[in-house]
């Protein structure tokens, strides 16, 4: 037990590490900068119009907020971020302000949950403002996790930590035969795992096996003996795909926190969507509205009044007292009512320690993309259940690590990934229902050991489109494309990739029109989030892009997980006399976007670069081999 108690000492240290560096960066990066500079950089929206305000959960205002500045640009508050709301009369100095978090973000629209119970009385001064703020809550939830692992002695959580680190193995009941015809073997092998598990079930995922429609399944058949299953990621975005998935299975998902895909199906299955459609919803309304009246009357009087005006606001404070009070009480029941009926409580790692579910014994918890959360988050439920089920695949994208030290330590290493490492009981899925074969076999060869196989339905189908080889490296060695950085960002880009994009890209839709074949799904991925702005801008400021540019997306690699398009195309960037590939050298990040096509993958870099490195060799020479080679002078105009 000592080695595991100084194994977890040291993830504690690393993740004090982590905190530093990230809140470091975040004061040279935000807090130096003016308000106009924040805005310009995607971190504040300024000025702002009030759509609604009202009252949520837990005796909180909320406000939506719209910008009328900057319409449709990017920016970087994203659902469940911290912020500060507030007035800047002259455009500098903040007169008013209130922190909370972001509930969601829609375009140019914004839901901000207070952390106040009331709406505050400045927000018809105008010159409003909306600012990011550094995320201490998460760190705070985590660092509390890691004191309660460490200090577990002779409970449910110190098994638990013993079969992570120790030789305590997990223990499994009979196994129960399944029947689904849409599951393949791997997947019912893993479904009768989640089921038969007494502790612990792990489910590894490579791309496109269906590890969610295998998560959805066992979840659905554990619901007809347990309730309130707690499903968890990550990020709000990975929980919305799962809520998605349950509801359309038929059963009752609450979801709890932030929602990061703003649509009427979702809304409606959020705690406060569950709570306004309850016929007593419009009296805790009414009673919230009231008590914000009494203080609000409260705070009128002036420092100096006499005994009349002293009695009257005591008076108006104990009123709000009494019907802040009933509210709650009626509050609580409803969510008693709502959350005991619920089949799956849904929420991001730190939002289970909400208090709307503080109350509740989690029997199982289902953490998915488990290998993207850092183990100090993945702690953070644990110590409320009594068995785990773990789901993702540790050769996808990796937790984000910011402090060198804590990534060269370890940190990154997530409890999944040391259980795949470590070779312990795993359910591994093994076909796989998206690419063409060859588009697969790269990745299969060198992430997974030739282990995974192809769908029948893909063995048999044919690229279909211009019988393009399913995999093309195009090679701009030579050409003279060198990166170049933003001085803003920091980030790389390669104009010259991108003119080379254009010119395949263009030779390839004119194709489809000759043959009258219809666009087919299409995303570009650029490693570098600069390199992803500079093409986006291309397909929207080119004449003759711009009829394609709905017809496609442009991200980084992030962006992509878990998503798909028949035609992918890769612009790498990276092109310098040093052969420096810097976060290239993150395979996983590069398996995530090699395994997005499904019929056409088209792959752009520079050999030269790129080839002193032994990953991406490889993959040049198995494009040659297996699929198509070109040299960018092949594109360029005479």
């Amino acid at each position: 037990m000592k080695a595991i108690q100084q194994k977890l000492k040291i993830v504690q240290e690393l993740l004090q590490k982590e905190k530093e560096e990230d809140f470091e960066r975040f004061r040279a990066e935000v807090l130096q900068l003016t308000q106009s500079e924040r805005r310009e950089k995607g971190l504040c929206w300024y000025p702002l119009t009030i759509l609604k305000t009202g009252y949520t959960v837990g005796e909180r205002a909320f406000v939506t907020v719209e910008r009328t500045a900057q319409l449709n640009e990017s920016h970087r508050l994203r659902s469940g971020s911290p912020v500060e709301f507030y007035s800047s009369a002259d455009g500098k100095n903040r007169h008013h302000a209130q922190r909370g978090i972001i509930h969601f973000v829609e375009r140019n629209k914004m839901k901000i949950i207070l952390n106040n119970k009331d709406i505050p009385d400045w927000i018809n001064d105008g010159q409003l403002a909306v600012e990011m703020l550094f995320d201490e809550r998460t760190y705070l939830e985590m660092e509390k996790a890691m004191k309660t692992v460490l200090k577990a002695s002779e409970d449910r959580l110190t098994e638990l930590k013993q079969m992570f680190y120790g030789d305590l193995e997990p223990q499994f009941a009979p196994l129960r035969e399944i029947h689904h015809d849409l599951l393949n073997d791997a997947q019912k092998q893993a479904v009768q795992s989640i089921l038969a598990a007494q502790d612990i079930a792990i489910v590894h995922g490579p791309p496109g096996t269906g590890k969610t429609t295998t998560l959805v399944h066992a979840i659905k058949l554990m619901a007809e003996t347990e309730k309130n299953i707690l499903v968890t990621a990550s990020s709000n975005a990975a929980v919305d795909l799962m809520v998605e998935r349950l509801a359309e299975q038929g059963l009752n998902v609450v979801r709890i926190g932030n929602i990061s895909r703003v649509n009427e199906q979702l809304v409606s299955m959020t705690l406060d969507g569950r709570l306004a459609e309850h016929p007593e919803h419009k009296n805790i309304k009414r009673l919230r509205v009231q008590a914000a009246n009494a203080r609000k009357g409260a705070r009128k009087f002036k420092r100096r009044f006499g005994s009349k005006q002293r009695s009257q606001r005591n008076e108006n404070y104990q009123e709000a007292r009494e019907l802040e009070s009933y509210a709650k009480m009626l509050e609580e029941r409803l969510l008693h009512e709502i959350l005991f009926q619920a089949d799956v409580i849904a929420c991001t790692l730190v939002n289970t320690q909400s208090n709307s579910i503080q109350h509740i014994k989690f029997k199982t918890v289902v953490i998915d993309e488990a290998a993207q959360a850092i183990e100090p988050a993945t702690w953070i439920p644990l110590a409320r259940v009594h068995k785990v089920i773990l789901a993702g695949d540790p050769y996808q994208l990796p937790p984000v690590i910011k402090s060198p030290e804590a990534r060269e330590k370890g940190l990154g290493m997530t409890l999944l990934e040391k259980w795949v490492r470590d070779e312990k009981r795993t359910s591994f899925l093994d076909t796989q229902y998206r690419m063409h074969p060859t588009i697969m076999g790269f990745s299969n060869a060198i992430f997974y050991e030739n282990n995974l196989k192809a769908a029948q339905q893909v063995l048999s189908q044919e690229v279909g489109i211009l019988d393009l080889s399913p995999v093309l490296f195009i090679d701009t060695a030579g050409c003279g494309f060198n990166e170049a950085i933003n001085p803003e960002t920091k980030s790389r880009y390669n104009e010259g990739e991108a003119f080379i994009l254009r010119e395949y890209f263009l030779q390839f839709t004119a194709q489809l029109a000759d043959q009258e074949i219809p666009i087919p799904s299409m995303a570009i991925i650029a490693p570098y989030r600069e390199q992803a702005r500079h093409l986006a801008q291309l397909f929207h400021e080119d004449e003759a892009l711009i009829p394609f540019a709905e017809y496609l997306s442009v991200n980084s690699v992030d962006a992509f997980q878990g998503q798909e398009r028949e035609i992918i195309f890769i612009s790498l960037t990276r092109s310098n006399d040093k052969t420096e590939i810097g976060f290239l050298s993150d395979y996983r990040r590069m398996n995530v976007a090699l395994t997005r096509a499904k019929k056409h993958l088209v792959v752009i870099g520079d050999s030269a670069t790129i080839g002193a490195d032994d990953f991406y060799q490889k993959f040049i020479e198995y494009a040659e081999t297996k699929g198509q080679y070109k040299s960018a002078w092949e594109y360029m105009k005479s």
